[in-house]
């Protein structure tokens, strides 16, 4: 069984212009930022991104990677609306794809399994099928005869995600409260990339938490990165809360200075950058 560490500059070596890409997490929740930033300092673009979106798409979306966004919502969760994506909305600067969040995790999930679609009742009865022209219905083949939502399946060519812990082979362990829906984005893809607060041996996956922690399947895992604090500065429960913050400093300053002072030349640099940042406010 092959080590698959890697570095998130490797990582970013596998992907290209034009890509479908998943990323995982949920809102301003463990988000795979370490990965997002060095995929920001790539150039790399013209991307459809598909996600529960929070700063990962404010992000792009501000920096004019996106071409095609497919997405439930994007927020920060506790700021509501994701400004620097709001921003680029206005402006028509990415196409926009948003249906339901069961809808979407039926996308997931047919593609996860090789469907073409799912059927779902979410989006009956909803301008969800107004606003996506071309979605489509099916009628159940049984008595019931019921009416539902054709979800097509979200298939992805690379899914980027972050969790607790990682063995060398891709086995990955969430010691959160909620695992949202990362083994999916990881199953719907042709290549799973994986950043991870630590990098242990594999018995050690489950010496402090039971089996069911075992979020990721190293046979959907294409790549794993040790990353720690990578969800900053989104939360990563139990290791950390959201920065809250930091959070708030993303929100209220323009894009081009954001990027100039935090999106440096490699992780070590945003690092110092937010430790410098840290020690103003304490002044």
């Amino acid at each position: 069984m092959a080590d698959k560490t890697m570095t998130a500059e490797e990582v970013v070596s596998r992907l290209a212009s034009g890509m479908t890409l998943g990323i995982g997490g949920w809102g301003s929740r463990r988000k795979p930022m370490a990965l997002v930033r060095a995929l920001l300092r790539s150039g790399i673009g013209d991307l459809t991104v598909v996600a529960y979106g929070g700063p990962d798409v404010g992000m792009l979306a501000a920096a004019g990677r996106i071409r095609r966004l497919v997405t439930a919502f994007v927020t920060l969760d506790s700021v509501p609306l994701e400004p620097h994506y709001r921003a680029a909305r206005e402006r028509g600067g990415l196409e926009l794809t948003e249906v339901d969040e069961g809808m979407f995790q039926c996308g997931l999930r047919a593609a996860a399994q090789r469907l073409p679609f799912l059927p779902v009742r979410a989006g009956i009865g909803s301008d969800v099928m107004r606003v996506n022209p071309g979605l489509r219905t099916v009628t159940s083949p049984y008595a019931d005869g019921e009416t539902l939502v054709a979800m097509p399946a979200l298939r992805l060519d690379a899914a980027l995600v972050h969790v607790h812990r990682a063995d060398r082979l891709g086995n990955g362990q969430c010691l959160g409260p909620d695992p949202y829906f990362d083994d999916l984005f990881c199953e719907a893809a042709d290549a799973a990339y994986v950043s991870c607060e630590r990098i242990v041996e594999t018995a050690e996956l489950t010496e402090a938490a039971g089996p069911q922690s075992l979020l990721l399947k190293r046979l959907a895992v294409t790549g794993v990165v040790e990353a720690p604090m990578g969800a900053h500065f989104t939360s990563c429960a139990p290791e950390y809360g959201r920065d809250e913050e930091f959070q708030r400093c993303y929100a209220t300053t323009p894009w081009p200075q954001f990027a100039a002072r935090f999106l440096g030349e490699d992780e070590a640099g945003y690092r110092a950058a937010v430790r410098g940042r840290r020690t103003e406010s304490e002044r």
